[in-house]
């Protein structure tokens, strides 16, 4: 029996572990690619010579794609969304893998554009794919997802200074072979495999904001709300623990062990979503993030080592329970609505990241945390706003 004769006698509403597990996994070597400049931004300049600015300008143009995301949708709803997924580790991999022979800086500029566009092309329709493999468990398949990127972000740095320790930056371009082989993979696992979802005809980005608005405006004040407490985590964690401990291996451990809870936090809440409902979940976590965020800043000692912990678990648990709601509230394109949530939580997270550091400039990174923390409660109303989807059916 082919592939596309299981896709077809498949119920819709039974969860497919297999795959779920599959593209979970193969989201798990694209991210780690995608992973790799951070850890070899120090030997790139050197290399190259350049100034913090092009060093940063890097990390940037990476991220412009994103800006395109709700584009990017609106084309995967009209054509067939796996051939974005097939190609995409292998279009990461590649460029990425080739930064230590660039033979200048605008070839470095060119290679994390494409980086940034295949890291668009992979991430907008690839909740959709797992929405559908999911069944009735949506929110069980965004936290299989969400566990592979989350691993990717926790080992790629060290994958990359591991390769890079054997073979050299010039060397290392090798490491490509795991991405095209992924690529390989997924093409003959899924080119047999019909949409469940047919392409839908092309429409405006106003027509399908006005479709989507009802949630997706609550979801935008709770992206920008969150994101102060994971920006100045994410951004600031390390120096907030030396400066407030003087402990270097706690600085130094401290956001890998937030990163790590955030791994537990985001298998377990998406799980719980499909039991207790993705507001239910949302509100939860909502309260816990800003209050253990607080507790963080004031305490110290072993109290805000499991602060650190308990803040990890609860502030990246959201995520696979938004874009769960994404995916059952926008049914009719799926994959626009997803690029406009991934789009507004680019933007939120770059743009506060400045705030963020302008407010520590100003009041000292202790007042940030506090700050941030008391603009995390104010996701709460924005919670209770959000729809609530039913979840009676769970055959």
């Amino acid at each position: 029996m082919n592939l596309q004769r299981k896709n077809k006698d498949t119920p819709k509403s039974v969860f497919q572990t297999g795959k779920v597990i599959g593209l979970s996994a193969c989201h798990f070597i694209h991210d780690i690619y995608s992973s790799f400049l951070a850890p070899l931004l120090p030997l790139i300049i050197e290399k190259f010579s350049l100034s913090m600015t092009q060093a940063g300008l890097l990390s940037t143009v990476m991220q412009i794609p994103a800006i395109f995301n709700p584009y990017f949708g609106s084309v995967a709803d009209r054509f067939n969304v796996r051939y974005f997924i097939i190609f995409a580790p292998a279009l990461t991999a590649v460029p990425m893998s080739l930064l230590g022979v660039a033979p200048g800086y605008g070839v470095l500029l060119l290679l994390t554009f494409i980086t940034g566009i295949s890291v668009a092309l992979f991430h907008v329709p690839m909740p959709v794919m797992i929405a559908r493999y999911s069944g009735s468990r949506v929110g069980r398949g965004m936290s299989f997802y969400m566990v592979g990127g989350e691993l990717a972000r926790t080992l790629g740095p060290m994958v990359a200074v591991a390769m890079v320790t054997l073979f050299g930056l010039e060397g290392f371009y090798p490491v490509m072979i795991f991405g095209i082989i992924a690529s390989f993979w997924l093409f003959f696992w899924l080119k047999d495999v019909s949409p469940e979802v047919k392409p839908t005809k092309r429409a405006s980005f106003l027509q399908t904001w006005s479709e989507i608005k009802f949630f997706m405006l609550p979801l935008i004040f709770i992206l920008w709300a969150r994101g102060f407490m994971h920006g100045c985590t994410a951004t600031f964690l390390p120096t907030f623990l030396e400066q407030e401990t003087g402990n270097l291996w706690l600085a130094g451990t401290g956001l890998a062990i937030m990163e790590g809870t955030g791994v537990v936090g985001a298998l377990t809440a998406g799980i719980l979503s499909d039991y207790l409902g993705r507001r239910r979940m949302l509100l939860l976590s909502l309260i816990g993030a800003p209050a253990g965020l607080f507790l963080l800043t004031v305490t110290g000692g072993w109290l805000r080592f499991l602060m650190i912990i308990f803040t990890g678990f609860t502030l990246l648990s959201t995520t696979p329970v938004m874009l769960a709601m994404v995916q059952e509230h926008g049914k009719k394109r799926p994959a626009t609505a997803n690029g406009l949530f991934m789009m507004v939580s680019f933007l939120a997270r770059s743009a506060i990241v400045v705030v963020i550091g302008w407010l520590a400039d100003m009041a000292g990174l202790k007042m940030t945390y506090i700050i941030s923390a008391a603009i995390g409660l104010l996701a709460i109303p924005f919670v209770l706003k959000l729809p609530e989807a039913n979840f009676s059916d769970k055959s």
